[in-house]
This record gives C-alpha cells, structure tokens and sequence, in this order.
C-alpha cells in the first residue's frame, strides 16, 4: 500500500462508498498500520497518506458530528 504512482483518488473515493462502515473503519486501521512502516524518505511518493485523508472523509460523511468517534469505537469492540 505504500507506492503507488498512479493512484486515483476520485476513483477511490468513489469505491469507498461502496464499503460498508465495518469495511471502511477495517480500511483505516489497515492505512494506519501502513503509515507506520513509511520512512520519511518515501512519505513524498506514498498514497497512503492521502487515501487516509479520504477515508477519514468519508467516515465524516457517513457520521456527521462525530468525527473519528466511529473509528475509534469500531477498533474498542475489536479488541
């Protein structure tokens, strides 16, 4: 998940809201962990960051007001 060069972030976005929420809260913990492993050398080339920022919207669309509150509840039950 880290390099990708011709990332689509319209084309993502659009997937994203196909996701159900369990899939799309499953996708950020998966971009977080991703981050995590992106040395600051690549971070200039890396997509994950901005498909976090996409996915963070779209957790924000589907629960207005809350923030990340969903995000962090969601990985509470799971553990």
């Amino acid at each position: 998940m880290s390099v990708q060069s011709d990332f689509d972030a319209s084309d993502f976005a659009s997937r994203l809201e196909t996701f159900s929420d369990d899939e799309l809260l499953q996708a950020m913990q998966e971009l977080e962990k991703a981050s995590d492993d992106i040395s600051h050398d690549e971070r200039e080339t890396s997509d994950v960051f901005a498909k976090i920022a996409l996915v963070e919207t779209a957790i924000e669309d589907r629960f207005p007001g809350q923030l990340l509150a969903p995000s962090k509840e969601w990985q509470h039950r799971r553990t």
